[in-house]
């Protein structure tokens, strides 16, 4: 895939998510992050260039840090697990967190935050597979950890945002979207009004229309049905 064919992917999808939001009778915005994970700086540069996406997610703080001078207008998402270490590199780099789900990063989120002078938006992100291999907040624990959260005036929580596991059996993830809708809902009910719950981060290239027709998805993060399975080295064509 070239650079250019990236264009027509994303045109692509912006159809299909209007057409997935017109199923679900739903007249509201869905942003669509481009998931730029492994990919180059160039195409980072490329896509600001052409005007083609305002949103990029990274999986990897090294990879924003060494891409984030080829994007400065973009907004920046960290949408992958993140360890608290590492918290330091990004906060004054990413629009939003996406991977909020424990104490002790929600600690440090804060520290760092007050320190740069600034308030993190933040979505708590919620294991709706009770995956062990993946992050997250176990949903019976979910508002137990909003309290927590609550006490930290660096924080601001945005809303949720989960990685659903790959069913094949589609009702069964089609159940899942509604429960973890339902949790928002309910989260725009208990969380204190310093916070702004405006926002659901889910779906990816597998299932974004899902995530969009029954979850609700205000965000939805691709990747590879934008930019192919490897890497761009191709040079950016001015134009």
């Amino acid at each position: 895939m070239q650079f250019e064919e990236i264009d027509v992917k994303i045109a692509e999808c912006l159809e299909k998510i209007e057409n997935a939001k017109r199923r679900a009778g739903r007249t509201d915005d869905v942003l669509l992050i481009g998931a730029t994970k492994t990919q180059s700086a160039d195409l980072i540069a490329y896509i600001q260039e052409k005007k083609l996406l305002t949103d990029v997610g990274e999986n990897r703080v090294q990879e924003i840090v060494e891409k984030y001078e080829a994007g400065k207008k973009l907004n920046w998402h960290m949408i992958g697990q993140l360890q608290s270490n590492k918290v330091k590199y990004i906060i004054d780099k990413v629009k939003l967190i996406h991977s909020l789900d424990r104490i002790s990063l929600a600690d440090e989120i804060d520290r760092q935050a007050k320190k740069h002078g600034l308030t993190s938006n933040c979505l708590i992100e919620v294991n709706m597979g009770s995956e062990l291999s993946k992050g997250g907040v176990d949903p019976d624990k979910l508002f137990d950890f909003l309290g927590y959260v609550e006490l930290k005036d660096n924080i601001c929580i945005r809303g949720l945002m989960t990685v659903m596991p790959n069913l094949q059996d589609k009702d069964e993830l089609k159940s899942l979207y509604i429960k973890f809708k339902n949790y928002f809902e309910e989260l725009k009910e208990k969380a204190s009004s310093r916070h702004r719950i405006d926002t659901l981060s889910c779906g990816m290239t597998n299932d974004y229309e899902m995530a969009i027709e029954y979850g609700g998805a205000t965000q939805v993060r691709l990747g590879r049905v934008l930019f192919g399975e490897r890497n761009y080295t191709a040079a950016i064509k001015q134009g």
